[in-house]
């Protein structure tokens, strides 16, 4: 069953690949955002709706601000969003790869400067280069690895000790 529909839904391309946003709210701050990647004619070799990524609890609370400025662009509200209902909202193609990777890479942290200094390098990042990364952490044999160099890479090491 597909979520209701949030404020500021447009109809996707359909030369484009489509993606959703998931969000639910859990408690009074506890928020859930997920990456949905759908079916399309573009992905064909999709035939049901696959999980990119998605973050919630702490890790999300710490770059929540980002998230919803960057959503807020997007045209996408969360604002009134229910207790214990998930709603859905369309996502662009560039939108969905940064947030897609920024989840990815942000789930497994704990080092709230670290976390930081990613968020920060993946908001820079272009959408080509987001894309690749991306590409990298879904379809390789060991996607943790490629998570760890993109973290290493984007962590100054000048700035841990």
């Amino acid at each position: 069953m597909t979520p209701p529909l949030l404020p500021g839904l447009r109809p996707p391309d359909a030369g484009a690949p489509h993606y959703e946003l998931h969000a639910c709210r859990h408690s009074g701050s506890d928020l859930e955002l997920s990456i949905w990647q759908l079916p399309a004619p573009a992905s064909p070799h999709l035939k049901v709706p696959v999980r990119i990524a998605g973050l919630r609890g702490r890790n999300l609370a710490l770059i929540e601000h980002r998230v919803l400025r960057t959503l807020a662009r997007g045209r996408i509200d969360l604002g009134g969003l229910p207790f214990a209902q998930q709603r859905a909202a369309s996502l662009d193609e560039d939108l969905a790869l940064s947030l897609g990777l920024l989840f990815r890479v942000l789930a497994p942290m704990r080092n709230r400067d670290f976390m930081r200094a990613v968020a920060d390098g993946i908001e820079a990042m272009g959408r080509e280069e987001a894309a690749y990364w991306l590409g990298m952490t879904m379809y390789r044999k060991y996607p943790r690895r490629v998570l760890s160099a993109l973290r290493m890479l984007l962590v100054d090491p000048k700035a841990a000790a």
